[in-house]
């Protein structure tokens, strides 16, 4: 199979490409950036592969230069951002070219907009998997395994750490690039936590501010507030799993940091900060906008103990209420994932596209990761790509009746 890695020279590219060049079936990779230098310098890097590994200077927003590129290609690996401007010009272009799909998209608006191409990637016999990454991606594997264990669901939970104990630093590794401009996962940050977010009540998707708290109690115990973050998860389970109930995506986060990020919030959606100020404010902390937001560090409820990236599920098995939570329980070489963005979000994409490879995952249409890939078989080959020790499963599914 022959592989177009748009992006591919990028931090979570870079790893999802390495990590290409060493599974069966793939005959050829591009990589394609409109950095043509940076696209050379991973491909001399892997001049050793298994695989001959070409560069291509390609700008996706030229859509001829895209759409030749595209016709070559037997899957394109898109992780090309910000998704919000770029996943969905990118996957219309894969479908017109018959190629097939993956990306990382992490943005809950062009997730919208690209489910509803399922139709035409269906005609076009096109397998597109969106949201292949953490979170979305492992996330919605972990709710899916959590799912399996019950009769209905009625709600889901998905999350994420930011700064707390096992996410593996203080959420500020990736904010900044070498340039000093924030990055384009944290101006996607500030984009979602500020405006409104798509979250499902009752089963049916709403639309509401950001940083809400929600307070959880977990199988075993566990116990602690997470906060509402705009992702794709919520919009995705409720099609998966038929949901009944309610679904956010939230953030495992710490009171001062969490309070900081409002003031962030407020400022923005009153204009006077824009995503990109945001962001760098985010990086590099203002003194007054912390000091508005030391009361609110000082109200609000904390993590407590709930695990740092996890998925939980209510609903009824045998006739009875339950509550489900399916966690990683990460050893080795994994211990430190979360500290690594390029890593933890490279990792899972390119044991996902394995399964479209191989040819286990091609049913033509437009598909969260829970919808299609082998959950077993991908945390079975995630664990082995950690190096998790053999007697400690990636994997816990906790399970309790509630009253």
């Amino acid at each position: 199979m022959r592989i177009l890695a748009l992006g591919g020279p990028g931090a979570m590219g870079t790893v999802a490409v390495r990590l290409a060049a060493q599974l069966p079936g793939v005959d050829e990779i591009v990589v394609a950036d409109r950095d043509g230098a940076a696209a050379d310098r991973l491909c001399g890097q892997l001049a050793e592969a298994r695989v001959p590994v070409s560069a291509a200077q390609i700008d996706v927003t030229d859509g001829p230069a895209l759409r030749e590129a595209l016709e070559r290609a037997d899957l394109v690996v898109n992780t090309v951002g910000p998704y919000y401007r770029f996943g969905v010009p990118v996957l219309r272009a894969a479908i017109a070219a018959g190629t097939h799909y993956v990306d990382i998209c992490d943005d809950w608006e062009p997730t919208v907009e690209m489910l509803e191409l399922d139709e035409s990637a269906r005609a076009a016999g096109v397998c597109a998997v969106i949201g292949m990454g953490a979170s979305p991606g492992v996330s919605n594997l972990l709710a899916a395994t959590a799912a399996a264990e019950l009769d209905t669901v009625r709600d889901a939970y998905t999350a994420w750490p930011v700064d707390v104990p096992g996410s593996g630093g203080d959420g500020g590794e990736v904010l900044l690039g070498p340039d000093g401009r924030p990055s384009a996962a944290a101006v996607h940050w500030m984009l979602q936590s500020s405006g409104k977010i798509c979250t499902v009540r009752g089963g049916q998707l709403t639309f509401e501010r950001p940083l809400r708290p929600v307070q959880l109690t977990l199988p075993r115990g566990r116990r602690g507030t997470a906060y509402t973050v705009g992702h794709p998860e919520p919009i995705t389970l409720r099609r998966t799993l038929g949901l009944s109930g309610d679904a956010v995506n939230l953030m495992v986060i710490r009171p001062p940091t969490l309070a900081y990020l409002d003031v962030l919030r407020r400022d923005t959606d009153r204009r006077r900060l824009t995503h990109e100020t945001a962001a760098l404010q985010f990086a590099k902390p203002n003194l007054l906008r912390y000091l508005r937001s030391v009361p609110s560090s000082l109200r609000s409820r904390g993590p407590g103990t709930l695990p740092p990236f996890f998925a939980a599920v209510s609903g009824s098995r045998a006739g009875r209420d339950h509550m489900v939570l399916a966690h990683l329980d990460l050893s080795g070489a994994g211990a430190g994932l979360f500290g690594d963005m390029a890593r933890a979000t490279g990792i899972p994409l390119a044991v996902g596209l394995a399964q479209i490879v191989d040819g286990t995952v091609r049913h033509p249409g437009v598909h969260p990761p829970d919808a299609v890939i082998d959950a077993p078989r991908f945390f079975a080959d995630l664990a082995r790509r950690l190096d998790q020790p053999a007697d400690r499963p990636l994997v816990v599914v906790e399970r309790d009746e509630r009253a």
